[in-house]
């Protein structure tokens, strides 16, 4: 079956194809150590919600990207940009995400029937975990064909007797 596994982990190596991201971790974010440099700029997958349609499977998701937002401490000369990466973050990540959408939307994951159905959405962020960090959290939909048939729920295994089970 076609199912969460294989959404998860076509979702995880589209984003480690990127430059722009180092790692790609699922599930609770709470959970994972975000006090280590090492592992950014990275990319969270998170499964809102699964919907059965007919015969498609509706996949609910939410990829925050991001990064540590470094500060100079240098004196701020242009108040605009200030005296952080927090801009370069939020277009380098924005990059990431975006080319998700379009691989989704009529690339390679699309032809592979890994589809985006409506429009996503893109929220930015700025500082939301321990760390200081800026980044985006997508939410979109993925439809992928449910490859699980009604045939398949008609064939009738019986169940061996007590007798039999136990010769």
């Amino acid at each position: 079956m076609k199912g969460f596994y294989q959404v998860t982990e076509t979702i995880k190596n589209q984003l480690l194809a990127d430059v722009n991201v180092n790692t790609v971790t699922t599930g609770d974010i709470t959970r994972i150590d975000l006090s280590k440099q090492t592992m950014f700029p990275l990319s969270h997958i998170i499964v809102n919600n699964v919907g059965n349609e007919d015969n498609i499977l509706r996949f609910s998701l939410s990829v925050l990207s991001m990064d540590v937002v470094n500060i100079s401490k240098e004196e701020v000369v242009d108040i605009f940009i200030g005296n952080n990466n927090e801009q370069d973050i939020l277009n380098t990540q924005l990059a990431v995400l975006n080319k998700l959408v379009q691989v989704l939307r009529g690339g390679t994951l699309h032809q592979d029937l890994y589809q985006l159905d409506g429009t996503p959405n893109f929220e930015p962020f700025y500082d939301r975990f321990e760390n200081e960090m800026a980044g985006w959290a997508l939410t979109f939909d993925v439809i992928i064909p449910n490859d699980i048939s009604i045939c398949l729920s008609l064939i009738h295994i019986s169940e061996p007797t007590r007798q039999e089970a136990i010769s």
